[in-house]
């Protein structure tokens, strides 16, 4: 068996290693690596210690490296990883692994290596970054090899390995396995990033708070201010750190077996899925299908519309909206059905639940007391709620088998425009509520935010789903993006809710209309390279 498990996780490691995502999410990583121990004149810092920073010796750097590679594979390397099962579906390689003798447990197994393989090689190009950016900012050249990579050992390596066994088990979940577990997990990474540092946590949380506690003890060994707070995140700088020397983190036995613990629950959680996975087995499906009832019939006797699987969780009846929707074909009115076509689809399967949240929403921004929360508040939620519909532009002919039937389409732009009409048209109606409060208040600065949020999101959204073909990007991308400006965070506030605190307020809607007409060039050019590449 141990072949096989191996063989299996090898080959899916080669696999994944050829695709742009993994070269992607790789190159986002060794970025990472540099912000993480930036130029000693820069204005921000990943992890600080109240007014102080360590000198990039091997102890700091390679600690400061590894909690930020840390945090960002259990995030970006989570979306990268969680398609194993369905990549397998989708090819029918997983009906062949059905009829050979290789067993549950050992498929699950190697498919968990397999992520681990994936992500343990990422951890390994941080650990030749954190080397390289030592040398290069040059305040300490005498390299420790175990001070600098033992972080990545012992922290790290079980937060990546938690991911990976964490993504095959959401994987084996009908409900998770969908957009929902996507945004979920992103909650999940907020809580284990932020509650994860505090003390007293069962296995020591991520790790990091007896790192913190010998940083404490240095800077009290040379007799500098220990009052300030251990920081491990994006920190904008008004003045510079002062310097102190970190000898490094001698972790304790309980420590390390601490850190084992969490590599064998990853392990675990990974192999849970034995107890309700059918690997891909007709056998098992045929007992599904049998327990199942017969499926429901109309008055005529003929069936009723057939069901699909989509974002919103397994089995959803095709939708009544599009009888509303539905155009005649009368001549000239082919651009109008193209639009009310593409809504259909993209509208397809939402279940009942999703309009009523919608429609909450909906009155909540009409009857909101302040103009100010609606703008703040209640927009961002508005602009969240519609995440897993917008995540199908620009995928679902490539999700569903028919991009090779849509190439054959002469007016390519025509049906590119409907599709992102159409993700317009979703972004306008969740944000009408917040839209007719701006009206009646005549605040033009919030007109020209809302205006240009409505234009970015399904520009996002379809550059995302045609460069990925997935919808797991927009999904990884707009969450995090959606996060911040809900924070308050004025990155880039391209739905004009921090107006009031951002420096650039006038200019934003003009900066976030250029964005949005950048990404749906990149749509067009993409599109039109991948037709001449068939041709």
């Amino acid at each position: 068996m141990l072949p096989a498990l191996t063989g299996l996780a090898l080959a899916d490691f080669r696999d994944r290693i050829r695709r742009p995502g993994y070269l992607a999410v790789l190159a986002a990583a060794v970025a990472l690596g540099y912000v993480a121990v930036p130029d000693p004149g820069a204005q921000w810092m990943i992890m600080q210690v109240g007014d102080y920073r360590g000198v990039y010796n091997s102890a700091y750097v390679g600690m400061a490296t590894a909690l930020a590679a840390g945090l960002w594979l259990t995030l970006g390397g989570f979306y990268l990883v969680r398609n194993s099962i369905e990549r397998d579906h989708r090819s029918r390689v997983g009906q062949l692994l059905a009829a050979t003798p290789l067993r549950t447990p050992a498929y699950l197994a190697g498919k968990f290596l397999g992520n681990l393989l994936l992500l343990a090689s990422m951890l390994g190009a941080l650990a030749v970054t954190a080397l390289v950016m030592q040398l290069a900012r040059g305040e300490s050249r005498d390299i420790d090899p175990v001070a600098l990579w033992q972080p990545f050992a012992l922290i790290a390596l079980p937060l990546v390995a938690l991911t990976a066994g964490c993504a095959l088990l959401f994987e084996s979940l009908p409900v998770l396995r969908t957009g929902v577990g996507n945004v979920l997990w992103f909650g999940i990474w907020l809580v284990v990033a932020t509650a994860g540092q505090g003390p007293g946590l069962p296995l020591d949380g991520i790790g990091v708070h007896s790192v913190a506690r010998s940083m404490y003890a240095d800077l009290l060994a040379q007799h500098l201010d220990v009052t300030g707070t251990f920081s491990l995140g994006l920190t904008y700088l008004d003045k510079p750190l002062g310097l102190f020397t970190w000898h490094g983190f001698a972790p304790t036995a309980g420590y390390v077996l601490g850190r084992a613990t969490l590599l064998l629950i990853a392990a675990l959680l990974a192999l849970l899925p034995t107890l309700w996975f059918g690997r891909f087995d007709p056998a098992r499906d045929r007992r599904h299908r049998a327990a199942t009832p017969r499926a429901p019939q109309g008055p005529d006797g003929a069936p009723d519309p057939p069901v699909c699987i989509d974002e919103f969780g397994p089995d959803v009846a095709r939708p009544t909206l599009g009888g509303v929707l539905r155009t005649r074909p009368e001549p000239g009115a082919v651009t109008w059905r193209l639009w009310a076509g593409e809504v259909r689809i993209l509208l397809q399967g939402v279940r009942w639940w999703w309009w009523l949240g919608a429609a909450f929403l909906l009155l909540s921004g009409l009857t909101a007391p302040a103009l100010h929360g609606v703008v703040r508040v209640l927009l961002p939620l508005a602009w969240l709620w519609p995440v897993l519909i917008w995540s199908r532009l620009g995928t679902q002919r490539h999700e569903h088998g028919v991009a090779g039937l849509l190439a054959a389409y002469p007016a390519v732009r025509r049906r590119v425009l409907a599709e992102w009409a159409a993700g317009l048209t979703v972004t306008a109606v969740a944000g009408l509520g917040p839209l007719v409060r701006m009206l009646a208040a005549g605040d033009g600065l919030a007109l020209a935010g809302w205006l240009g949020g409505a234009l970015f999101i399904p520009s996002l959204a379809l550059a995302l789903g045609t460069l990925s073909r997935t919808h797991r990007l927009f999904q990884a991308v707009y969450v995090p993006l959606w996060y911040s400006v809900a924070n308050g965070l004025p990155l880039f506030d391209f739905m004009g809710a921090l107006r009031d605190r951002s420096e650039l307020a006038a200019a934003q809607p003009t900066v976030t209309v250029t964005v949005a007409a950048a990404l749906m060039g990149v749509v067009f050019a993409t599109t039109g390279a991948r037709r001449l590449g068939r041709d």
